[in-house]
C-alpha cells in the first residue's frame, strides 16, 4: 500500500483509485444481492438462475484464461479434472445452491450480513487443517480466536432471533419495487430454514478458498481455475435441472426484467467485479479488500429498502453488529501476524545493507496464505 499510495495513474493516485475502485465494487456486489432477490421473486428458477450466470462468467472469463496463462498454465491432467471438479462441487453447486435458497427465505441484507463471517470461517478451518497456526500466547492470535467467536455468535443471533421489527418502510413498495413482484406469500419463507441455508453457503464458500490454496501451488493459473471451476459446475447445475426443472419455460425468460438480473450476475457480479476485484488484491493486499465488505452490508440495506421494501428486525442487525466486529478482529489479526513475521524475519537477516523480499519470506516462514487472498472473497463464483 506504501508503494501504491505513491504511484499515479492518469494524473490520480493509485491509492484514491483503489479506495474508489472497492467501493464501486461493494455497490456492484450490493446490486447483485437486491436483482438476485427480485429475479426469485419474480419467478426466475433457482436453478436456472445459476446456470445462465456461470455461463455468462465463463464465456467471460475463457478467453483471457486462454491467451493472458498460456504460458503458467500446466499441463492438464485427470487428477487436476478431478480436483477442478469438486471445486466447483463446493464453490459453485453448494455455495450458489445454498445462497439462492437462503436468501429466497430470508433477505438480501441478512444475506450479505452473514457473508461477512466468511473469513472467520476460513480462518477456523484452516487451523483445523493446520493451514493457519493460532498462536493464543500473542494478540493477535486471541484477536482471531475472539473474532472468529464474535462471527459465530453472530450468525446464530440471525438464525436463532429473529426480534421485532425495527425499521419498515413508510410507503408499502416504491415504484422500483414493481420489480420484484412476489410470487410467494410471506408466510411461505422460513427465516430459520433459510438462514441455515445461508450458513451452508458460507462454509461452502470457505471450504473452496481452503480448498483452492493447495490447487493453485500445482495449478498456478488462477484464470483458468476459475474457469474450469466455472464449467463444472455449470455441468453439475445442468444435471441438477435434468431432475428439478424439467420445465421447459422456465428456461425462456418472460420479461426483460427477467434477462436484466441474468445479465447482471454474469456481466456485472461475476466478470466485472472479478477483474476489478483482482486488480484491487494485487495492488492493496487481500486485507485492503477483505476491510470493505462490511460496506456491502449497508448499500444492501439501503437498495433492499427502497427497492423491495425490506423491513428490519433487531435480531438481525444484533447479529450483523457481532459478525462485523469478528470480521475486523480476524483482519487485524492476520495483519498483526504477517508484521511481527515481517519483523522477525529482518532481524534474523544477515545485517548485508539489502533485504529481499523472498529471503523474508523464507526466513519468516511466511506462507502462501499469507501472499494470496486466502482469507478474501475474491472470486466470480461467488455468493
Amino acid at each position: 500500500m506504501a508503494e501504491a499510495a505513491g504511484k499515479k495513474i492518469c494524473g490520480v493516485p493509485e491509492k484514491v483509485q483503489l479506495h474508489v475502485a472497492m467501493l464501486a465494487l461493494q455497490f456492484g456486489y450490493a446490486g447483485f444481492h437486491v436483482v438476485s432477490r427480485a429475479a426469485l421473486d419474480m419467478g426466475v428458477s433457482k436453478v436456472v438462475f445459476p446456470v445462465y450466470r456461470n455461463i455468462i462468467a465463463l464465456l467471460l472469463l475463457s478467453p483471457f484464461a486462454y491467451f493472458l496463462e498460456r504460458k503458467d498454465r500446466p499441463a492438464i491432467t485427470i487428477s487436476f479434472l478431478v480436483q477442478f471438479f469438486f471445486l466447483a462441487l463446493c464453490g459453485i453447486t453448494a455455495n450458489q445452491g445454498f445462497y439462492l435458497l437462503g436468501l429466497d427465505n430470508t433477505s438480501p441484507t441478512f444475506a450479505s450480513a452473514i457473508q461477512n463471517s466468511v473469513p472467520a470461517i476460513t480462518f477456523l478451518m484452516a487451523a483445523a487443517l493446520r493451514i493457519e497456526k493460532v498462536r493464543i500466547d500473542r494478540r493477535d492470535g486471541i484477536a482471531k480466536v475472539a473474532g472468529t467467536v464474535a462471527c459465530v455468535a453472530g450468525a446464530t443471533v440471525i438464525t436463532l432471533y429473529k426480534g421485532p421489527t425495527i425499521f419498515s418502510p413508510t410507503s408499502s413498495r416504491s415504484p422500483a419495487a414493481a420489480l420484484a413482484a412476489p410470487t410467494l406469500a410471506a408466510g411461505a419463507k422460513n427465516w430459520t430454514l433459510g438462514c441455515i441455508y445461508l450458513i451452508g453457503h458460507c462454509l461452502s464458500w470457505s471450504g473452496w478458498l481452503v480448498l483452492q490454496a493447495p490447487v493453485l501451488k500445482k495449478y498456478p493459473a488462477r484464470l483458468s481455475v476459475t474457469s474450469y471451476t466455472c464449467f463444472f459446475g455449470v455441468l453439475q447445475f445442468l444435471a441438477i435441472a435434468a431432475f428439478m426443472e424439467r420445465d421447459a419455460a422456465a428456461w425462456i425468460f418472460r420479461s426483460g426484467s427477467e434477462l436484466f438480473t441474468i445479465l447482471y450476475a454474469g456481466f456485472v457480479a461475476s466478470g466485472i467485479a472479478f477483474a476489478v476485484q483482482i486488480w484491487c488484491i494485487d495492488r492493496g493486499g487481500p486485507v485492503f479488500v477483505a476491510v470493505y465488505q462490511p460496506v456491502q452490508t449497508l448499500v444492501v440495506a439501503i437498495m433492499a429498502s427502497f427497492a423491495l421494501g425490506e423491513e428490519f428486525y433487531l435480531g438481525g442487525i444484533i447479529g450483523a453488529v457481532l459478525i462485523i466486529i469478528g470480521l475486523y478482529l480476524v483482519l487485524w489479526g492476520k495483519s498483526e501476524e504477517k508484521f511481527q513475521a515481517t519483523k522477525d524475519a529482518i532481524r534474523l537477516l544477515p545485517s548485508s545493507g539489502v533485504v529481499d523480499e523472498e529471503d523474508i519470506v523464507r526466513s519468516s516462514g511466511i506462507t502462501s496464505s499469507f501472499r494470496q487472498p486466502l482469507l478474501t472473497p475474491s472470486s466470480d463464483c461467488v455468493p
